[in-house]
């Protein structure tokens, strides 16, 4: 089994040295070179053609993320991980944007950077488990905010069940018996249900449903 070629920048002597000992410490790990500024890693990362550049975020000459554009252009084949202090989303999405495959915090960084490699050589992305957490708490709130804005949330758990149920084609009687409650029940939450999402007839609730991933064509 050939071994995962790496590519070390940072500008600080320690950071990169103990990056590089701590790779070289794997079986089916490389390390076949390092930098201190972003100039010179783009040029050695081009000549070498590791698999992986590692690069930290804020390096003299050319910064992190400028140095992944150069990359992408020059080395395609090189997949860059970068290593930052920093979690914002803007430099996050910069980063992304930029076509790196991985982003560690420099805080986490020695004890994930080896699963970043094996993760990034094997085709997919890495998020140190901190930016994770942010992304996911992101979109929940993101989803939350959406919807706030089409209905659905304004449904009681119970109008949801009794939505799906509707939309599967189910008679009044047919959904009383299986929640346990009357048919005139059932009548009352769809009428609640349907004000709601001013909507007035089952065609728009399949529609709504549909859309919405609470039932399917199928």
């Amino acid at each position: 089994m050939s071994s995962i070629t790496v590519f070390v920048a940072d500008d600080h002597g320690v950071m990169r040295d103990g990056l590089r000992l701590l790779l070289e410490t794997q079986d089916d790990i490389k390390v076949v070179g390092t930098a201190s500024n972003g100039r010179k890693a783009v040029a050695s990362i081009t000549e070498l053609r590791p698999d992986i550049a590692i690069l930290d975020i804020t390096m003299p000459e050319l910064n992190g993320i400028e140095a992944a554009w150069q990359v992408r252009q020059t080395c395609p084949s090189t997949q860059v991980i970068i290593l930052s202090v920093h979690s914002t989303d803007a430099l996050i999405s910069r980063a992304f944007q930029a076509g790196v495959r991985g982003y560690i915090l420099k805080d986490s960084a020695g004890a994930e950077v080896i699963n970043a490699v094996r993760t990034v050589a094997t085709g997919h992305r890495y998020l140190s488990v901190a930016i994770s957490d942010k992304v996911i708490e992101s979109f929940q709130n993101t989803l939350q905010t959406e919807e706030s804005k089409d209905g659905l949330s304004k449904l009681s758990p119970r109008e949801r069940e009794i939505l799906q149920l509707v939309v599967e084609g189910k008679t009044s009687r047919e959904i009383g018996k299986i929640l346990s409650i009357s048919s005139k029940t059932v009548d009352t939450y769809r009428s609640h249900l349907m004000e709601k999402l001013n909507l007035s007839d089952v065609p728009s609730l399949v529609k709504f449903a549909l859309q919405h991933g609470l039932t399917s064509l199928e």
